[in-house]
């Protein structure tokens, strides 16, 4: 693990040429704006700026009690916090030396699904439907697409509703903690899950077939990221990259490069010294041959631009993934009977442990050192955006370079796709990405 200074690239030393833009963007993905400086023809530099304040949460986490610490970790993001309650109480387990049942991980599996189906159609159907039919937002619809944004909600409801019948709720879960959950679902809300999961399942291959026809076009040499499950459940498994590296998790952080990136509160990260990308399109690069048997059979036809260069594939991943969270779900509901356990208490013990997984946006990591009291020494938290940062801001250069002759508006336009193609946990995931561009 290096920690480096950024080097802008494409340019040289960057400049601010009178330009100062730190405008904070409310939005639940967080706050985001770009600098673009164009000059002579040509892209002198892009700085894309996470502005969102920093929360120190690697700071308020020491001396906290990690047996409580998944529930307080949760709160880094609504939308992803199953995400952050799962990767947490992982990171727990290991630095304690405790081993979940098989029906706890299960659980943990579909509470995972269950926050994926919906994030990702918050992300596909709210976010970036609207630019399939050149509009702003689903609000701009007319009454023919009416039944495309009820079938769009009706996906989400359904994986709003897995999440509450296995972890308590869809938003911070009250039912998953280290070790175990405190609740099992009844046979009734197995049943009645199961049935809405299936009743949504046409939907969503529709949906995949927007997304498979989109024409957004934007390719990259870049290297790919992802674990690497059996299941394709989000958990478990080993680190994979496009290049051939496979290595445990537990030795993510050695290949790892930090970078400051002096304008943006966040950190960006390198794989091995290179850029490289999180998400839907490295897993589906990278481990699409486990995806559940239902999903490759019905999605065949789309499988075929896969492993793809398309930053845009990002999205037509993510639609995919909805199908496989929808199948491999029905599938754990129906063929397993969950039943109360005998809870083993988690031992208190120091010990250091790394939890990992595959959150919607991207590889989380966790890592995590616990004294003899069973209180928080050092915790280390990776998430997703901060992994992307650089491969985006790289994307935008190369975008806009090869659009300099559409106009400001177009190159705008364009930008903003490709960010919210990244599905960055920032508010530039939305339509209100404020751009600054000198010199076009």
């Amino acid at each position: 693990m290096h920690i480096d200074e950024y080097s802008e690239g494409s340019g040289g030393p960057a400049h601010m040429d009178g330009i100062m833009h730190l405008d904070k963007l409310s939005k639940i993905e967080g706050h985001g704006s770009l600098d673009i400086k164009i000059k002579d023809g040509k892209v002198k530099y892009v700085k894309l700026k996470i502005t969102e304040n920093k929360r120190f949460f690697t700071q308020a986490v020491l001396g906290k009690s990690a047996m409580a610490l998944p529930a307080m970790t949760s709160r880094i993001c609504g939308t992803c916090s199953i995400a952050h309650l799962s990767c947490c109480s992982e990171a727990v387990e290991h630095a304690v030396g405790f081993e979940p049942t098989d029906q706890t991980i299960m659980l943990r599996k579909l509470s995972l699904y269950g926050m994926t189906i919906r994030d990702h159609a918050l992300h596909l159907y709210m976010f970036c439907l609207p630019d399939l039919f050149g509009k702003d937002s689903i609000l701009d619809f007319d009454k023919s697409q009416d039944e495309m944004v009820r079938r769009a909600f009706a996906i989400k409801s359904a994986g709003n509703n897995l999440s509450k019948a296995i972890a308590g709720r869809a938003v911070h879960a009250t039912f998953a903690q280290v070790g175990s959950f405190s609740n099992i679902p009844s046979e009734e809300q197995v049943a009645a899950v199961v049935k809405e999961l299936k009743s949504v399942r046409n939907y969503a291959i529709e949906f995949i077939e927007l997304f498979y026809d989109c024409e957004f076009k934007l390719e990259r040499d870049t290297n790919f990221v992802s674990l690497v499950p059996k299941d394709y459940a989000f958990l478990g498994g080993e680190v994979v990259d496009s290049k051939g590296i496979s290595i445990p998790k537990e030795e993510y952080w050695d290949f790892l490069n930090r970078i400051i990136i002096p304008y943006s509160q966040a950190s960006g990260y390198n794989f091995e010294g290179e850029e490289f990308m999180v998400g839907a399109l490295a897993r589906m690069n990278l481990n699409r041959a486990n995806l559940n048997s239902r999903t490759k059979a019905d999605a065949s036809k789309f499988m075929n631009v896969f492993p793809s260069k398309n930053i845009f594939h990002n999205n037509l991943a993510q639609a995919i993934e909805i199908l496989h969270a929808i199948d491999h779900s029905v599938e754990l509901l129906e063929s397993n009977e969950f039943k109360e356990e005998p809870k083993t208490p988690v031992p208190i013990k120091a010990g250091e442990g790394v939890g990992m997984l595959e959150a919607p946006r991207g590889t989380l990591y966790y890592m995590l050192s616990i004294n003899g009291s069973g209180r928080v020494q050092y915790g280390n938290i990776v998430v997703p955006t901060q992994q992307n940062q650089i491969c985006m801001e790289k994307s935008v250069l190369e975008l806009v370079e090869a659009n300099l002759d559409k106009g400001k508006k177009n190159i705008e336009l364009a930008i903003e796709r490709l960010i919210r193609a990244y599905d960055p946990c920032m508010s530039c995931a939305s339509h209100f990405l404020k751009i600054n561009m000198e010199g076009l």
